[in-house]
């Protein structure tokens, strides 16, 4: 019987990963079809996938797929036709990850993003909170590509729309790009509606990170009665490969938030950003060092090198304790969605000071 999930531990893969001899490549991609048995569907692809070395995070729900990965570079041919032998998966768009032009991490270049494959199923790829049985994702906003956007955000009739969370847009974003602050789809959709209320009748363009969220989004617009509705085909990752490829100019600023070990594309050379913990220019998010913690939030160098890469005091003198002091600290702490939001901005408008 074929093994559908790993048996080997988080170290062990990591050790392998860093010394594989071959490149890899980042890819994500996403496609809302029906899925009758879940299950079954995802047994099915860890086996396809898992034969090829591919790594990454994959949903699976009724709703569709939802996936980032790394697949070997020189597998990829082979990845492209297993995917396109697939029931509803023939002709998926693959986002290929931007490559960083500085080079700061060699492994992470070579698309060794991903250390494992994990396939999860799910009631749906993006927790939408919607409860409407007659909302469909049949009926959705118009593609537009990177030319066809930044046409339209020429035009004042057009309202851009960012469907991220505020850490993403905190780092990048499209000029004018109006932001639902809220750090959950669930709670950015109504939002939207009503923010956008006697606009009706305004181009609305929806964007996100990879066209997943902003997909949704513009189906949910238009049964709430707006009638343009556009979404940005392939979202940021699609936006940046086709202004490369076709020399246009970039209307997005700054960097784009990814969610792998990397944490970021850059998009263009502008700094939007600011180190939560000294305040100067910076849009390098990390994780906090401290294994009780790992609070994501942006720290420039400097404060790297006087925090030894956590958040605050308390978080630096943790990691200097005993193991098992560590570990009593962490018993029973809940993380829940451990990121620095407009939340705990307010809460803590410096990090790691008093």
């Amino acid at each position: 019987m074929a093994v559908l999930h790993n048996r080997v531990s988080n170290e062990e893969l990591k050790e392998r990963l860093k010394n594989e001899p071959f490149k890899r490549t980042t890819i994500s991609f996403y496609r809302y079809f029906p899925i009758q048995n879940p299950q079954h569907f995802r047994d099915d692809l860890y086996k396809t996938f898992n034969a090829l070395q591919v790594f990454g995070r994959i949903y699976v729900a009724h709703e569709g797929i939802n996936a980032q990965i790394s697949v070997p570079t020189h597998h990829l041919d082979a990845f492209k036709a297993a995917i396109d032998a697939m029931d509803g998966l023939k002709d998926l768009r693959l986002n290929i990850a931007v490559e960083d032009p500085d080079g700061l991490n060699d492994e992470l270049q070579q698309g060794k993003s991903f250390w494992v494959l994990k396939i999860k199923v799910r009631e749906k790829i993006v927790a939408d909170g919607i409860d409407d049985p007659s909302f469909s994702m049949e009926r959705k906003g118009r593609y537009v590509n990177a030319a066809e956007m930044n046409q339209l955000l020429s035009d004042p009739d057009t309202v851009v729309v960012d469907m991220r969370n505020h850490y993403e847009f905190e780092v990048g974003h499209f000029q004018n790009a109006v932001e639902i602050p809220s750090d959950t789809f669930r709670e950015q959709l109504p939002m939207a509606v009503d923010m956008l209320k006697g606009k009706e009748q305004k181009n609305i363009i929806m964007y996100c990170t990879g066209g997943i969220r902003c997909e949704k989004a513009s189906a949910y617009m238009l049964h709430q009665g707006f009638d343009k509705v556009y979404h940005l085909e392939g979202g940021i990752i699609n936006y940046a490969k086709q202004i490369k490829e076709q020399e246009l100019p970039a209307r997005f600023i700054g960097k784009n938030f990814v969610f792998d070990d990397r944490l970021g594309e850059r998009i263009t050379e502008d700094v939007i950003a600011h180190c939560h913990q000294c305040g100067k220019p910076c849009d390098t998010h990390t994780n906090c060092k401290n294994d009780g913690c790992h609070l994501l939030f942006i720290q420039c160098a400097d404060c790297a090198a006087e925090f030894n890469g956590c958040c605050s005091v308390e978080c630096k003198d943790t990691i200097h304790m005993p193991k098992e002091r560590q570990e009593a600290i962490r018993k029973g702490i809940d993380k829940g969605r451990n990121i620095f939001n407009k939340s705990s901005a307010r809460l803590r408008p410096r990090l790691g000071r008093d």
